[in-house]
């Protein structure tokens, strides 16, 4: 498939060199394209990216995640796919930016044509595509309304080395807040290993 990941930090380079090893064509979207040449990806324009893109993904800041859609444009989004996984911050990592409704939420409400999956936020980049290297099984949540942008959004993630069985869809997109709220617990969990790399396992009652 097509990707477009919306973003050139830690996050979407690791998300494209993921589904670019599994055989998708990848492309990072910047504001300024022209300064971020030496990532050894493909880099474009925000626009550029959207247009080249079957499935899109937010990789941005999530205070700034919906201004930065807006700048590509509605029209340019319909009935695109697109996958968020930011979460918006504080600049000391102690509060949410959405403390009563979720990024995502916010992008599906600012963008109804576009079909936004929640997914990969309550983990850092390298559980995101090296899940295999932690020391057991572990569990990606997808928060979403379109039921087939759900399936898509687990193809993709089962590229990235997540099977089936480790994908847990926790329903339509207001479940998103959970997702991304995780970040305070996160923080704390880091504080707590001493490492950013780590994910949860949801234990079922056998």
């Amino acid at each position: 498939m097509r990707i477009g990941l919306l973003g050139t930090g830690n996050v979407a380079r690791a998300l494209a060199r993921g589904w670019s090893a599994a055989g998708h064509d990848v492309l990072l979207g910047s504001r300024r394209p022209d300064e971020r040449k030496e990532l050894g990806l493909p880099v474009a324009g925000l626009s550029e990216t959207a247009a080249h893109a079957e499935v899109l993904v937010n990789a941005t800041p999530g205070n700034v995640s919906v201004e930065l859609l807006r700048s590509i444009g509605a029209p340019a989004l319909s009935g695109t796919l697109l996958i968020d996984v930011g979460v918006g911050m504080s600049d000391d990592y102690s509060e949410l930016s959405h403390p009563n409704s979720s990024l995502a939420e916010q992008i599906q409400a600012a963008f109804p044509q576009t079909r936004v999956v929640k997914t990969l936020c309550t983990m850092d980049s390298t559980a995101m595509v090296a899940p295999a290297s932690l020391e057991g099984p572990s569990t990606v949540f997808l928060s979403g309304d379109d039921a087939e942008a759900k399936r898509t959004t687990g193809r993709l993630l089962t590229d990235l080395g997540w099977p089936e069985s480790s994908q847990l869809d926790i329903g339509g997109i207001t479940s998103a807040r959970g997702q991304e709220h995780f970040a305070l617990l996160f923080t704390g969990i880091a504080n707590g290993l001493g490492s950013h790399t780590f994910n949860i396992k949801v234990v079922p009652l056998s």
